[in-house]
């Protein structure tokens, strides 16, 4: 189900209109958003959330914040003092969701039978931190069906969320199966291909046809593709007037639109490859 989660002005006057969707477990999260802690910014984070949340007139349940578990700190005691350690930096009481970022160990090799047992107790942790209410909604990041497979035998919580590349070019169609299946919601990183200047699927002639039509951007379109099904997105931006673009995504593909942005036919994979993990 999508829904729209706030209709509110920022403190730039501009109106913000958030889509969102319910997970297996009732909790509503935002179609798009930004995240998380191995990318070193959850003090800045913090700061930003004890002097612009009541600035702005909202309160703590207005946002919804995501971290996620660095590779460096797979095992359960290692997860629950990282997960502590998240919710110093950023000055909260809880998350709204906590992701597992990798299923390798730092400095295991892909291939170590470390790699399962170190992030099963890691799940066991956000288990744990999801009961006691630390957490609202749990999930993973970067599995494949033979992670989730797995995961599946031990676990007592099935995952909220499975965020995953995912975009035209990497339609991953057997992994989004198998989550529907499980009612593991898809969270889809590099949306818009890679970051470099020249991206293949912002440029794809597919793509910036539907965007002329639509008097849209490439960008806008990759994202609502994705959006329109349900599947949350990340995009990333320094630029203010990109960052409102990426929201301002209330209009529909046809399925014409569909049909021609997947004629394609490439299967790129523009992101790390989880597959080589055991």
């Amino acid at each position: 189900m999508i829904s729209s989660l706030y209709d509110k002005e920022d403190c730039l006057g501009k109106k913000m209109v958030q889509q969102a969707v319910a997970l297996s477990n009732s909790v509503v999260m935002p179609l798009i958003g930004y995240t998380a802690e191995v990318y070193r910014n959850e003090e800045d984070l913090g700061k930003a959330f004890k002097k612009y949340i009541p600035e702005n007139g909202l309160k703590r349940e207005d946002i919804f914040i995501t971290s996620k578990l660095g590779p460096r700190d797979h095992g359960y005691e290692a997860c629950i003092e990282a997960f502590n350690m998240s919710l110093k930096r950023l000055q909260l009481e809880y998350l709204d969701m906590y992701l597992i970022h990798w299923p390798g160990v730092q400095k295991l090799k892909p291939t170590d039978p470390e790699n399962q047992k170190r992030r099963n107790e890691s799940w066991s942790a956000l288990e744990s931190l999801y009961k006691s209410g630390k957490v609202r909604a749990i999930g993973v990041s970067n599995y494949n069906i033979r992670h989730l497979e797995d995961l599946l035998k031990h676990c007592t919580v099935i995952p909220h969320i499975n965020q995953v590349e995912y975009h035209p070019h990497f339609q991953q169609k057997d992994l989004k199966e198998f989550c529907e299946e499980h009612e593991i919601k898809i969270q889809a990183y590099s949306s818009l291909g890679t970051t470099v200047c020249n991206s293949p699927l912002l440029e794809n002639t597919q793509v910036t046809e539907v965007a002329k039509r639509l008097g849209r951007t490439p960008a806008q379109v990759l994202l609502r593709w994705a959006t329109q099904q349900g599947v949350g997105v990340l995009p990333k931006s320094t630029n203010l007037e990109h960052i409102y673009e990426n929201y301002e995504l209330n209009f529909d593909l046809s399925e014409e639109d569909y049909m021609l942005i997947n004629s394609a036919h490439i299967t790129k994979k523009y992101a790390w490859d989880s597959s080589i993990v055991i």
